[in-house]
């Protein structure tokens, strides 16, 4: 299944997945086992996780941090996942996948709120700012990303400025916000998996 990890790449015929067509790797690729109930809940949290790049200390305290919320325990965790900086400086379009912008990031490109911030999973909240470092090297790095056409922007994040860069968090992403890419989740699967 793609996770689009690779970018624009997952886009074009040159992705893994499509040249494989469906065959799992390794000699016995053909024969695929037979998944239960186990396997699938696991399969689930398993793709959530790589899709946005987390690992799985991160992840239990996300599940924490959602648990403790009103509201559905899923659509929390999914809100949360959405306003990871990393996630949000990909939205934006100043980088190509998620590890792009966790680089770009964690070699201090980024400004949150006027200030320095190196740390990719930093989770912002609503009224908060994310702009370039409006430094040449930062810039051009966005630039090249941004290209000739940005990216269709989520209703949650709102364009301030063009030069430098910058946007800001209007609210907090709720379910209808999250990637189209891994819209399909089920996080109920999740859920259950992980409060067992």
């Amino acid at each position: 299944m793609k996770l689009y990890l690779k970018g624009k790449r997952c886009d074009s015929p040159k992705c893994p997945i499509e040249r494989r067509q469906g065959v799992l790797p390794g000699m016995h690729g053909h024969r695929r086992p037979k998944a239960n109930e186990y396997g699938i809940r696991l399969r689930e949290k398993q793709r959530l996780k790589r899709f946005y790049g987390v690992f799985e200390r991160q992840f239990r305290r996300y599940f924490e941090i959602a648990k403790r919320t009103t509201g559905n325990t899923g659509e929390a965790l999914l809100s949360i996942m959405e306003r990871r900086l990393d996630n949000v400086v990909y939205r934006l379009g100043f980088a190509g996948s998620r590890a792009a912008a966790r680089q770009i990031v964690t070699h201090g490109h980024i400004l949150v709120n006027g200030q320095y911030c190196n740390i990719p999973s930093r989770l912002l909240r609503p009224g908060d700012s994310v702009a370039v470092k409006p430094h040449k090297t930062s810039m051009d790095l966005i630039r090249i990303n941004l290209g000739d056409n940005p990216p269709l922007l989520p209703d949650f994040l709102e364009v301030m400025g063009t030069d430098p860069p910058a946007a800001k968090l209007n609210r907090t992403p709720s379910r209808g916000d999250v990637d189209p890419h891994i819209q399909e989740i089920r996080e109920n699967l999740i859920i259950e998996f992980v409060s067992r």
